[in-house]
């Protein structure tokens, strides 16, 4: 049968339409920072509890990790998850999700449990109402191996020294009563860390520090699950 040329421009065009449409639907999916209710049964609900969004006022300063601080990046502020953990944050008023990893500490007001970047914030679409019901689900780090006994009270330590060698740890440890050595393996190689004390309290902590400072012994106040 023989096309006219209108039938074969009509045919090219719509072929041509359909391309792309495609295309852009695939483009937009791999850049997508939402997430499925499928996604979220992968994870475990590890706290539940309200969430708020930081933004312009930090934009450009350095996060707890090191980083530089980057609103338009989906990432998030925690109390005491270990850095470099990833949760799902699901809003209970919409229904939305948006999955973090965890690069900051705060939020510190007394009913906030996470701090969402803005462009998180905007995903799960809590710009508005400034605050969320969320529950957060663990997707990624291993809670169990970490040094996290409370997920919403941080806890502290002073940090008098970090070593290679063990018996280097050990010998200065000897020389501060009421200190102690502990083993940790980052990037792969262990270090030994000379820390005194435990706190829930940093102003205690800093006391302390300031009378080891007298001692002639130097440190500084460290949260523990930051290592």
């Amino acid at each position: 049968m023989r096309l006219s040329v209108t039938s074969v421009l009509f045919l090219t065009g719509f072929l041509f339409l359909l391309s792309c449409g495609v295309t852009r639907s695939t483009s937009s999916d791999s850049s997508d920072d939402r997430v499925t209710s499928s996604s979220i049964k992968k994870g475990n609900l590890i706290e539940d509890g309200i969430a708020s969004w930081y933004g312009p006022n930090f934009h450009g300063k350095l996060t707890a990790n090191g980083e530089t601080f980057d609103m338009n990046q989906v990432s998030a502020a925690h109390r005491t998850l270990p850095f470099n953990t990833e949760v799902i944050v699901e809003n209970q008023d919409n229904g939305k999700s948006v999955r973090v990893r965890i690069n900051d500490r705060g939020p510190y007001a007394k009913d906030r449990i996470i701090d969402l970047s803005r462009a998180a914030a905007e995903i799960v679409d809590m710009i508005g109402p400034g605050t969320a019901n969320v529950k957060l689900y663990l997707v990624k780090g291993d809670l169990k191996s970490s040094r996290v006994t409370n997920l919403k009270v941080p806890n502290y330590t002073l940090q008098l020294g970090s070593y290679t060698d063990h018996a280097s740890a050990e010998r200065r440890s000897k020389e501060i009563q009421g200190s102690r050595v502990e083993k940790l393996t980052l990037n792969g190689s262990d270090i030994f860390r000379v820390y005194y004390g435990n706190y829930t309290d940093t102003s205690k902590a800093g006391k302390d520090l300031k009378k080891l400072k007298r001692r002639g012994v130097n440190g500084f106040v460290k949260q523990i699950e930051n290592d």
